[in-house]
């Protein structure tokens, strides 16, 4: 939600990079589309947010070398 504000598009590629490490590192995550995760989540996060995540995800691949 942060990278819809003009002060979250700094650190946008390194946030959502950040959060797919520590939720793989955790054990959690490899959220697909396919609406399983959505469904299984303690949390509540819905498709859309997740989509939009992958989104993010791919976006900073492709930009962000680590």
């Amino acid at each position: 939600h942060l990278n819809v504000l003009p002060q979250g598009v700094p650190e946008r590629e390194t946030r959502v990079l950040d959060m797919v490490a520590t939720m793989d590192a955790e054990g959690f995550g490899g959220c697909t589309l396919a609406g399983e995760c959505a469904t299984a989540c303690p949390k509540g996060i819905p498709l859309p947010s997740i989509a939009a995540m992958n989104k993010e995800w791919l976006r900073a691949n492709r930009k962000v070398k680590r």
